[in-house]
């Protein structure tokens, strides 16, 4: 059986994972995040969509953890949820050609001043604390961290016992998993960077 994490093994990691264990969670999450990328762009051939389904499926983990059977293959439970986002995802992907010319015009973008008015400013707050509550606690406590507190990735990993690439996997999916829900229009998406990920 493989070891993963400080000495446990993979249905140990399991089961601490049900069980609510963070440390855990991030054990999993570090051994599979790769592969999970790698599967999934195997499909779907783009980085953001890539990336945005494994945040997804982590997501998912961790909100059904207490379903979880140790006694059947995590692996293949994994890769069956990835993969079953990622179908989902290009069927509906196939309708919405306006994606790759909005991540084009993004790249153009030099400046951002953008002219935003007061209600969809309320509007973008709320929704960012709508999606916060949607993350794993892990997640939750590292962006308060880094954001609220202003850690370096380096002070939030002694601070939590964790890696620095750890820190910096989850913020990356943090913030893909916030632009993937955040409202389409230039302006609001550039606010959302300059206020919450500057």
């Amino acid at each position: 059986m493989r070891f993963l994490g400080k000495g446990k093994s993979n249905t140990e990691l399991v089961r601490l994972l049900k069980e609510g264990d963070m440390m855990a969670f991030d054990a999993i999450y570090d051994t599979y995040c790769h592969k999970l990328h790698q599967f999934v762009l195997t499909y779907l051939k783009q980085e953001e969509d890539a990336e945005e389904i494994v945040q997804e499926v982590f997501i998912k983990i961790w909100k059904s953890r207490d379903k979880i059977n140790i006694y059947s293959s995590f692996e293949s439970f994994l890769f069956t949820i990835a993969y079953n986002a990622t179908m989902s995802l290009l069927r509906k992907r196939v309708s919405e050609s306006k994606s790759r010319e909005y991540l084009r015009s993004i790249q153009q973008v030099n400046t951002a001043e953008p002219v935003i008015s007061e209600i969809q400013f309320k509007e973008l707050e709320h929704k960012v604390q709508s999606l916060l509550e949607q993350l794993t606690p892990r997640q939750k406590e590292i962006y308060n961290l880094s954001r609220e507190e202003g850690l370096t990735h380096h002070e939030i990993a002694i601070k939590l016992g964790i890696s620095e690439s750890t820190v910096n996997n989850h913020l990356v999916a943090i913030i893909k998993f916030f632009k993937s829900h955040i409202d389409s229009s230039l302006a609001v998406n550039v606010l959302f960077l300059c206020l919450f990920f500057s």
